[in-house]
């Protein structure tokens, strides 16, 4: 089963060693669970139904459901994000396989169901509210929203405002009226800080681009879930537009990582050497980026 298997890790540490583990068998959803059947009954057990879900199968005391497909890979993959687990597989790996690599994997898989149980909750309590006086991150520090109703500002326009040396955040002012809806305050801000994040990915790009002997030739921002950044071989860039919430060295990381990529396209020692020449610190931000959790923006 080993050649049969590819883990898609998220941004924790890898697995320890698995424990011995009591049994296990496959159960059908409609299956009623029988106490003390397991050992792991002591606790009852624990639940995560993916809203996708097409299998079920219990892993040491943790009901799993999950989504599962059929795919043109090679091996099987497993992905855990903020809806539960995702099961792919070839068309010719029987489902007894699949199952098979989902137990070898049973601490793996339920321990990054807890953690991403953990970063959802994180998350939810972290989410903006959208209003007057919100403080949201910026830069690695802070900036504060003020809603600014005065003929002064132009509606929907923003006003940055530094603050005073050594003393309070920044702050910025939008042109809206005071009962603003939440939506127009979100956009208003979001608008100000892609061009904020255009404008300074562009100063880095062209201060890392020349150091790794490389020419990019576009920029583009991003806004996927679930990447900070891609290049392509053509020299275009994709950068995340809500790296702008990091520090400058955070941010630096990704634009070297995604330079470097256009001499070596893929992840193999010479990129990591590669992106190096330039950070030899590299692997600390990539730790922020792994470990900091920004608020929801929505």
């Amino acid at each position: 089963m080993r050649g049969l298997m590819q883990l898609v890790l998220d941004m924790f540490d890898a697995p320890p060693p698995p424990a011995q583990k009591p049994r296990h068998r496959k159960i059908k959803p409609s299956e009623p669970f029988v106490a003390g059947e397991y050992l792991s009954d002591v606790l009852p057990p624990a639940n995560y139904r993916h809203p996708k879900a097409s299998r079920h199968i219990l892993l040491g005391g943790t009901h799993i459901s999950y989504a599962f497909k059929r795919s043109k890979r090679r091996t099987i993959g497993m992905a855990i994000g903020a809806d539960g687990l995702e099961v792919s597989a070839p068309r010719w790996v029987s489902l007894a396989e699949v199952e098979s690599a989902l137990l070898e994997k049973s601490d793996w898989i339920e321990r990054k169901l807890v953690e991403m149980g953990e970063r959802q909750a994180q998350l939810g309590a972290a989410k903006i509210v959208w209003r007057d006086g919100v403080v949201i991150p910026y830069l690695g520090g802070s900036l504060q929203v003020v809603v600014d109703s005065s003929p002064a500002l132009k509606k929907g326009s923003a006003q940055f405002e530094p603050a005073a040396q050594g003393a309070g955040q920044h702050s910025l002012r939008v042109g809206l009226p005071l009962n603003a809806e939440a939506a127009k305050i979100r956009d208003a801000v979001q608008a100000w800080l892609m061009r904020q994040a255009k404008a300074l990915f562009i100063q880095r790009l062209n201060h890392f681009a020349p150091q790794l002997g490389v020419k990019w030739h576009k920029l583009s921002l991003s806004s996927a879930a679930t990447r900070w950044g891609s290049a392509s071989a053509d020299g275009s860039i994709r950068l995340n537009w809500r790296l702008i919430h990091h520090k400058l060295d955070v941010i630096d990381y990704v634009v070297a990582h995604e330079l470097s990529h256009l001499r070596v396209m893929n992840h193999s020692p010479r990129f990591w050497e590669t992106v190096k020449s330039v950070m030899p610190d590299y692997a600390l931000h990539k730790q922020v980026l792994c470990e900091q959790t920004l608020p929801p923006w929505g």
